[in-house]
Formats: C-alpha cells, structure tokens, sequence
C-alpha cells in the first residue's frame, strides 16, 4: 500500500465535520436503541479497534502501520501493546512446534 500524497487527505476540517456528524449519528443510534445497550464510542476508538483487531488476527505491523497512516511502524507498535502479550506465548509455542518437526 502507497503513501497517499497531502493532496490526496482529508482536511483538518473534513474530518472535523466528519467527525461531528459520527457523533450525531451514535447518540441518536443510542437513542433509538437505548443508551445501556449502546455504550458511547468515539470515532478514534473505532481505529484503535481496528488496529487491534488486525494485529490479533496476524496481520503483519507494517500493514497495520500503513492502513493507520503512522509515521513507522513503531507508533503503531507502541499504541497497541496491549495486543502483544498472547502474541508472545503463541510464537513461542509456534515456534517450539517448528522445533519437534
């Protein structure tokens, strides 16, 4: 995947209207369905989401990185930590199984 050009990304107010209108919609979403049964979610969490989710899946860091447009992957890295713990057992394990063929 290609780093897009600063033409090519939204503006500071694109994305501040966008966001607006995400909230909008979550609380009448919240509305209609009631609000215990909808907890409230902002629109970066639905990024950080996102990220765990391919990590936990295996996606590789650079692709994670790249997806979330982080400078490198050690951003990425760094924020989502909290996946990596039973990460680091499965390798293990992964490749303790490699071992015994």
């Amino acid at each position: 995947m290609g780093r897009s050009s600063p033409a090519d990304r939204p503006t500071a107010a694109t994305a501040e209207r966008f966001s607006r209108q995400f909230i909008t919609h979550v609380a009448q979403a919240r509305k209609a369905l009631g609000e215990e049964l909808l907890p409230v979610i902002r629109l970066h969490d639905l990024r950080h989401t996102h990220a765990t989710l391919l990590l936990a899946a295996g996606k590789p860091v650079k692709v994670v990185s790249e997806r979330l447009r982080h400078a490198n992957a050690t951003i990425t890295l760094t924020v989502n930590q909290h996946v990596h713990p039973g990460m680091g057992r499965q390798a293990a394990d992964r490749f303790a199984a490699l071992l015994d063929g």
